[in-house]
């Protein structure tokens, strides 16, 4: 079980051996009180748990622990605000951890004394990623206190935080998609949630809480966390083969080995462990851009690209449909490379990293 902890242990969370070998978790800030989580540890009742402990403990500690115009007691009223209840879920829950870890290590100091030198110091502590949460969740904070006049500046202002430059999770390649589903066959938990990653798009934190309860006459509804966006999804025939095969969750499709919803962290790391034995060292999310790949090669307007995978904005729908369309205008053109004498229908060999295909290219009139 130890083995689906999520890296790094979210705060405040800790693990002990009794006596008998068994492992018990509690919640326990600074020096207080420790809440035992008596949940199955990695189960939605022990998420749900382990946030109301940490949640509870950090809003209502002792009205002595923060005094007025602490950065602990704008923490505290940023939690009441409106700013913040119109947070998506995930985004709350992703702040949260960090204003929480913030609170416990600097939440005495005075507004006044913290700076932009504070803050770099904060981001330099941090690994890239780390420092990016960090960086958002204070220039969240600080931005709302200076509109509700709490502060007088913002110390993230201007402040970045420069991620490397990739094109973030691999997508999957049609190869890849093969050599997982020759893996993992249907009627195995793997090749579920390789399903339902791949025919519904969905992201992981969703993939894993869609089951009947969201499914009528075919067609699957849900809210995504991030977004709040609600998609409605039909449920394909490969998918449903699938879940015909099983084996499937009473409430979730994507299930732990005793059939109890798995958590997207917990998830997460038992679905790259099947990715590589699978021989794809490839991720969740790669496969919701390979859907998306799909559905842009295969015609999908950006608008059906964002009613599908709940984007907003045309920004992320317009990479796939420029990408799909880039590689049509190329077929197109190549047509045009071929000695003008030639008067016949050509035939040309593509590579891609789906191996070759043959496409035969009527040679353009002038």
């Amino acid at each position: 079980m130890i083995a689906n902890m999520p890296h790094p242990r979210p705060p405040f969370l800790h693990r002990q051996i009794t006596r008998h070998g068994r492992a018990v978790w509690y919640v326990r800030v600074a020096k207080g009180k420790r809440i035992r989580l008596r949940a199955e540890y990695g189960s939605p009742e022990f998420w749900a748990a382990y946030e109301s402990a940490v949640a509870g403990k950090f809003a209502s500690g002792d009205p002595a622990k923060f005094n007025a115009h602490s950065l602990g007691w704008l923490i505290e009223r940023y939690r009441e605000s409106r700013a913040w209840a119109k947070l998506s879920q995930a985004t709350r829950a992703q702040r949260e951890r960090v204003l929480l870890a913030v609170a416990e290590s600097a939440g005495k100091t005075i507004l006044s004394r913290i700076d932009r030198g504070g803050i770099e110091r904060g981001i330099e502590r941090r690994n890239l990623y780390a420092a990016r949460h960090f960086l958002q969740a204070m220039r969240g904070l600080f931005g709302w206190a200076v509109r509700a006049k709490l502060a007088d500046s913002d110390p993230t202002a201007e402040l970045k935080v420069i991620l490397p430059a990739t094109d973030g999770h691999p997508t999957w390649t049609e190869d890849d998609c093969r050599a997982f589903e020759t893996r993992w066959p249907r009627g195995t938990r793997e090749r579920v949630a390789f399903d339902v990653l791949l025919y519904t798009g969905l992201r992981r934190g969703d993939a894993v809480r869609l089951g009947r309860p969201h499914v009528k006459n075919g067609v699957a509804a849900i809210r995504t966390h991030k977004t709040g966006q609600v998609v409605s999804i039909p449920i394909l025939p490969p998918l449903q083969a699938t879940l015909d095969a099983g084996p499937i969750g009473d409430l979730t499709f994507i299930a732990g080995e005793r059939g109890r919803p798995m958590t997207k962290e917990s998830f997460g790391t038992w679905f790259r462990v099947a990715c590589k034995q699978a021989g794809v060292s490839k991720s969740a999310h790669g496969l919701r851009k390979a859907a998306a790949t799909r559905a842009a090669n295969n015609g999908a307007t950006e608008a059906q690209l964002e009613a599908f995978f709940g984007w907003r904005g045309g920004g992320m729908a317009s990479l796939y449909t420029r990408e799909a369309n880039r590689a049509k205008l190329a077929r197109d053109t190549a047509a045009m490379l071929l000695p003008e004498r030639d008067e016949n229908i050509y035939s040309l060999t593509f590579e891609s990293g789906e191996g070759a295909r043959r496409d035969k290219l009527q040679k353009p009139t002038t």
